[in-house]
């Protein structure tokens, strides 16, 4: 899956550069230009793949540092001075 979300980014990064649309003047169904479109949907686009990163390529052992904390320090924390 790690090579799938690469490769997904390099053609994000690749997307990104949208050089079919710099003559492109009209408005897309007359409301904002191609380009403002376009960057709207790429932006989807990198949200989308940023979600497919958190969910397939976290660090498992992220996830159980917090819950390993040592007794002493929690301890520790809860007395009032």
């Amino acid at each position: 899956m790690k090579w799938v979300l690469g490769l997904l980014t390099v053609a994000l990064i690749v997307a990104h550069q949208d050089f079919w649309n710099w003559k492109e003047v009209n408005a897309f169904h007359g409301f904002l230009p191609v380009g403002l479109w376009y960057h709207a949907l790429f932006c989807v686009a990198a949200a989308v793949l940023l979600w497919l990163f958190v969910r397939f390529a976290w660090p498992a052992h992220l996830e159980s540092a917090e819950s390993e904390v040592p007794e002493t320090r929690q301890a520790g924390a809860n007395h009032d001075h």
